[in-house]
Order: structure tokens, then C-alpha cells, then sequence
């Protein structure tokens, strides 16, 4: 896997700034052009001598606690921090991260900081692309409520859709969100495409050890028809995943080397028409599913 065509999401939030500084490990002395990077705003880290509780099952997380922060200000200090953390110059993308209802942190308060973000981060973030410190902008987030907000008062770039677009369930991204970006010029980032491992075998739904009925029913109906032509069922979600147009690149996830290399393997399988054809035939997705 040539390391000049690499793209590399992190955020603050991941494993309390260990991510970062484990990508400024891995990113020394690379070429700043030969790899696109992503970061995020909306918590900025303090330091702390006793680590924020672990519900997140980070290993070895860093002992920083954090707050919310989407104003102007915080914004710029975060994207700082960042840049220092992973020792870079600049960053290609920077989303706006987790205004969602889904996140139980916030809950209805979301609205509360979605409009600290249009007075702030989103004015600040357009700045800074003006100022050649960042490329572009948007919003990473696991439901849509704060992109659809945002479309008609802002220019983002990019939105980051995490558990929003999988082959179980993708029919409000299709019928809505896609429809949305385009008009606007707008690609996604889709996140979770795997529904946060389950379509590769976790016993886990996005994130949760609580499997919908009807979402294992679906996936024992498509592991059938994968396994009859001869494929895998996580191959076709991945490959489903990057399908539509609207779509410029998947973040499948990835815990070793093995796995990124079996998730490259997947991307290279050809799938036979047959089956998408009969995953349609039997609803089992969106009769207008790009596949």
C-alpha cells in the first residue's frame, strides 16, 4: 500500500489526544503532500492528574478530561493543539464534530452548541481556509440534524457521515441527505460503513451489544446470497459503501495491519452483477442504491 496516496482521519477526542500523537509519529518527515489529513474541533483537551473515566475502552488513553467547545476562539485553539500534537504545518480537512443528538453528552443541548458553532467555529473555519491553514470544512457527525441545518447558512466542503450509509440501512442518506450535498457541490466521507463491525462479524450494532432484530435478519439474508456468489458479505458492504457518486471515500476501521490489509483486498473483488440484482429483487436494498 503506497504511502503516497494515503489518507489519514484522526480527532482530539481519540483516546484523549493519543491519536494525534500517534499519527505525528507515524507522519515525521513525510511529505505534507503526499497524504491528505483530517482532524476535528469541538472539545478542546485540559491536562488533568487523574484520567477522565474510560467508557470509551480507549487502551492507554492520555490523562486529559475535556470540554465542549464550538466558539471562535476555541475552534482556532483546538486546530492549533492539533497541529502541534501531530507536528505539522497544516490541515486538509477539519470537521466539526459530534453536534448530534445521538450524542448522549448532549442530548437536546445539541442545539445549544450548534448555534455557539454558526456564530463561531463555522465563520472560523471558512477564516481559516481563507488563510491557507486548513482546505476545507465540515461537519463529522453520526446523524445528519446539524448538516441539514447548516446547508442553507454556510459553504462546508466535505461531511464526515458516520452510521448513516451502510447496505443495511441506507435509505434516509439516499433519499435526502445524498440529494442535499450534491446540489451543493458537497461529497461525504462515509463512516462506519461495516455499522461499527457488526457486517464483519462483531457481535455488536454501531456500537452497541444490542442487535436490532430486523438489521440480523438482514444480514443473515445477504450473508446467503454473498455466500452463494461466492463473496463475502463485509466485501459488497464496503464496496457499497464507496458507490454513489456522492461518496469520495469510506473509513471502514480498522484495529490491525491484517484487517486494512483485508479491507484493501475486498475493495479489489469482482462482484457479480447477479447479486446486486438479486439484493434488489428481495428489498434488501434501495431499488436506487448505486451499486
Amino acid at each position: 500500500m503506497g504511502f503516497w496516496y494515503s489518507s489519514f482521519d484522526t480527532s482530539p477526542f481519540y483516546g484523549l489526544s493519543l491519536s494525534e500523537r500517534r499519527f505525528g509519529d507515524l507522519l515525521r518527515n513525510k511529505k505534507r503532500e503526499d497524504y491528505v489529513l483530517s482532524s476535528k474541533v469541538g472539545r478542546l483537551l485540559t491536562p488533568s492528574a487523574e484520567p477522565v473515566e474510560n467508557s470509551w475502552h480507549w487502551a492507554d488513553h492520555s490523562p486529559f478530561h475535556y470540554k465542549y467547545d464550538y466558539s471562535a476562539s476555541g475552534t482556532r485553539r483546538s486546530i492549533e493543539d492539533t497541529l502541534h500534537r501531530i507536528g505539522v504545518a497544516s490541515l486538509d480537512i477539519v470537521y466539526i464534530h459530534d453536534l448530534s443528538p445521538q450524542n448522549s453528552d448532549m442530548g437536546d443541548d445539541w442545539l445549544k452548541y450548534f448555534d455557539q458553532a454558526a456564530k463561531g467555529a463555522i465563520p472560523e473555519l471558512t477564516k481559516m481556509r481563507d488563510e491557507g491553514i486548513i482546505k476545507g470544512w465540515g461537519f463529522g457527525v453520526n446523524t445528519p440534524h446539524a448538516v441539514y441545518k447548516a446547508l442553507d447558512m454556510s459553504d462546508p466542503d466535505i461531511c464526515l457521515l458516520a452510521l448513516q450509509y451502510s447496505i443495511l440501512d441506507h435509505k434516509q442518506a439516499l433519499d435526502k441527505t445524498f440529494s442535499m450535498l450534491d446540489k451543493r457541490g458537497i461529497s461525504a466521507v462515509i463512516g462506519a460503513p461495516l455499522n461499527g463491525a457488526f457486517l464483519a462479524g462483531r457481535n455488536r450494532f454501531n456500537y452497541s451489544p444490542k442487535i436490532p432484530g430486523p438489521m440480523q435478519q438482514k444480514f443473515n439474508a445477504i450473508s446467503d446470497i454473498a455466500s452463494k456468489h461466492g463473496i463475502d458479505i463485509k466485501t459488497a458492504a464496503l464496496q457499497f459503501a464507496e458507490a454513489p457518486s456522492t461518496v469520495s471515500s469510506i473509513i471502514p476501521g480498522a484495529r490491525t495491519e491484517e484487517q486494512i490489509k483485508a479491507n484493501v483486498a475486498s475493495m479489489k473483488v469482482t462482484i457479480p452483477d447477479a447479486f446486486w440484482s438479486e439484493l434488489k429483487a428481495k428489498n434488501l436494498i434501495e431499488q436506487n442504491a448505486p451499486v
